[in-house]
């Protein structure tokens, strides 16, 4: 054996392990944790910039309650229109010709033992043709039936129009919120009531207050405000951080606004599609059919935009909590760099969504026989394009603007 293998290991002293842990300590820099989408708590900024955030978004705030308070509908608005839904279930159901006089034409006879309305408990009979837009109603079929008024018992007063999707529906909404609160926690049950806030909003405000002839884009205004305060500063809290995103977003918004009520214009987008047309002819009342329109645009490019503003924000806090050293260009600079990404499959996401919403119109056209330009310039899906575009738009906007007020912010903080 060679004499280095019998050699005794030096061994440290016990006080020397201190000193040397002490020095590796000094080496390795302070990297604070991370925050991750702004779920964390935020550090504090200087009560000069806490002054001056809420001097600018305390406006917009008092300018959205002002405007949900004068124009939130009070009174009596538009009465029920159309026919009445009633429920039932088919308990026989026998295909047939319509007719006697030996006309082809094929129909379905149901008999639906009705569970509510007027005639809840007794048996109707009626009968649908069975044509290529007709749902295929069978025996034990949950469905839903329009009442038009007269006898109750006639199943002339009644026609078969869908099926009941309140069971399915409920189960799938219940597995979701257990998945959000499963994965998120806490921060998801926050998640679960600004979704139901944001709800609220729209089913006691924006709604009621469009149907009672208030100007649409005004609402959709509004509420979006009062949606992005309440969403925001409860999912992500009070803070200099959230106060960032939500100034980002609301220049993206205003920008998306601006936008789309010039192009819609030039454009000469009237909004009156075929779910408008009916709506309008319903109601029996004028309505602005444009700003139904510009409203959807707004209340649409909410949620991504709110999205976007919330990662950019966290993005630039976790780089100056890793380098405090980093100054305002080099937090602008490499939070650019991270929105550049986050925006392209962001674009890419709402212009996917936009286009499976007007698949039906789409296709339609495809067959229509007419050219590309003359299809893209039709009123359904001109009006598709501009949503779309305005929308990426503004999304793009949102990168450098909430970038820049949240790398200014970061870099005043105490």
């Amino acid at each position: 054996m060679d004499d280095w293998d019998t050699q005794p290991i030096p061994r440290v002293p016990a006080d020397a392990e201190p000193a040397r842990e002490g020095r590796r300590r000094k080496r390795e820099p302070d990297i604070p944790a991370g925050h991750g989408h702004g779920h964390g708590p935020a550090s504090p900024a200087s009560a000069r910039v806490r002054r001056l955030l809420i001097a600018l978004v305390a406006p917009f705030a008092l300018a959205a309650v002002v405007g949900v308070a004068l124009l939130f509908p009070t009174g009596d608005g538009p009465g029920d229109v159309g026919q009445q839904a009633v429920l039932g279930s088919i308990t026989a159901a026998e295909a047939g010709p319509c007719g006697e006089g030996g006309d082809d034409k094929q129909c379905l006879t149901v008999t639906v033992m009705m569970s509510d309305g007027q005639a809840a408990g007794s048996d109707i009979r009626t009968t649908i043709p069975l044509e290529p837009s007709t749902p295929r109603f069978a025996v034990g079929d949950d469905v839903v039936l329009a009442y038009s008024g007269g006898d109750p018992l006639s199943g002339g007063s009644y026609q078969l129009v869908d099926f009941q999707r309140g069971a399915p529906l409920a189960v799938l909404a219940a597995l979701f919120a257990a998945a959000v609160l499963l994965l998120g926690r806490w921060q998801g049950l926050k998640a679960l009531v600004s979704l139901g806030a944001t709800f609220a909003v729209l089913l006691l405000f924006i709604l009621p207050a469009i149907l009672r002839g208030e100007n649409p884009l005004l609402v959709a205004i509004a509420g979006a405000g009062v949606i992005m305060f309440v969403v925001l500063y409860l999912t992500h809290g009070l803070s200099a951080r959230t106060t960032t995103a939500v100034l980002g977003t609301m220049v993206s918004l205003g920008l998306i606004g601006v936008l789309s009520a010039v192009f819609a214009a030039a454009s000469k987008l009237t909004g009156l599609d075929d779910e408008t047309a009916n709506l309008v002819g319903s109601l029996g009342s004028p309505i602005d059919t444009r700003g139904l329109l510009l409203a959807g645009i707004v209340i649409g490019a909410l949620g991504v935009l709110d999205d976007v503003t919330v990662t950019q924000t966290s993005a630039v806090w976790e780089l100056r909590a890793a380098n405090r050293a980093l100054g305002f260009r080099e937090l602008y600079a490499a939070g650019t760099r991270i929105g550049r990404d986050h925006v392209s499959s962001a674009v890419n996401t709402l212009v996917m969504a936009y286009a499976g919403a007007a698949l039906p119109v789409l296709l339609y056209s495809s067959i229509s026989g007419v050219g590309l330009g003359t299809i893209l310039g039709s009123q359904s899906i001109a009006q598709e394009i501009v949503r779309t575009l305005v929308g990426s738009i503004g999304l793009v906007a949102a990168v450098p603007v909430t970038t820049a007020i949240a790398a200014w912010v970061a870099v005043h903080e105490e």
